[in-house]
Parts: C-alpha cells; structure tokens; sequence
C-alpha cells in the first residue's frame, strides 16, 4: 500500500558507470607497456668475398635499337640465351625492361616476351626518366 508518494524502482546506473571507469584505469595502467618480439641474431660475416650481384636486372633499349643487359652490349639474337642464365642464376630478382621515348612500343613489348619466354614472371618497365 503506498501512502501518498509514488515510489521509483529505476536503477541508479551512475555508481555502476563510475566502478567500470575505474576497473578501465586499473587495466590500463598494470598492463605491460613494453612490447616483446622474435629473437633476432646478428648476421655473420663471410669469409670469402662472394661475387656482388645486383638485385634487379635491366635491360635497357637504346633509340637506335641497341640492346644492353645491365649496361653490357647484347644483340638480340642473344637477349634469349643471356636471360636465360641470368635467370638460372638468381630466379627470384626483378627483370626491368627500360624503353627509350622514342621507341614504338612493339619494340619493348617483344623484349618482355622474350623476357618471359626465359622464364621470368616478375617484370617491370622503368620510368622515361630513369638511366
């Protein structure tokens, strides 16, 4: 029987907002800053002097139709064989095929096809500015 005043039965929700801020703050703070990774070694140093090879391969087509495979001279008759054995020799580097502006680009086209036609899959043409 009520006596006059209704009574309110809403929970009051603001100590319950105040208790999950400061369980927030606890875990923010006792939690670990520093952040652990995969053991690393340091890389050993060789002990023969290994031959340098370049990362990428470019071949690279003159205005006058001249071929080079990384600045050395290579008629194209021979561009199949020379990628080949580049290819053979470090398979997972990148073939550059670099056309002069002045060229038709059926010209660069057949170099990427004889590109692919010795086994590389990753190649990639080279800006008009680049050497």
């Amino acid at each position: 029987m009520q006596t006059g005043a209704e009574q309110n039965c809403a929970i009051n929700v603001t100590p319950l907002i105040d208790v999950l801020l400061v369980l927030l703050i606890i875990f923010l703070v006792i939690t670990p800053v520093t952040s652990t990774g995969l053991p690393a070694l340091a890389p050993e140093t060789a002990t023969a002097a290994a031959p340098e090879q370049p990362d990428a391969l470019v071949v690279s087509i003159g205005a006058d139709g001249a071929i080079r495979v990384n600045r050395r001279p290579v008629t194209l008759s021979e561009l199949p064989g020379v990628l080949r054995e580049a290819f053979a020799v470090r398979p997972a580097t990148v073939l550059f095929v670099h056309g002069s502006p002045e060229l038709a680009f059926g010209d660069v086209a057949a170099v990427i096809d004889i590109g692919r036609g010795a086994g590389w899959e990753r190649i990639g043409l080279m800006p008009a500015g680049a050497p």
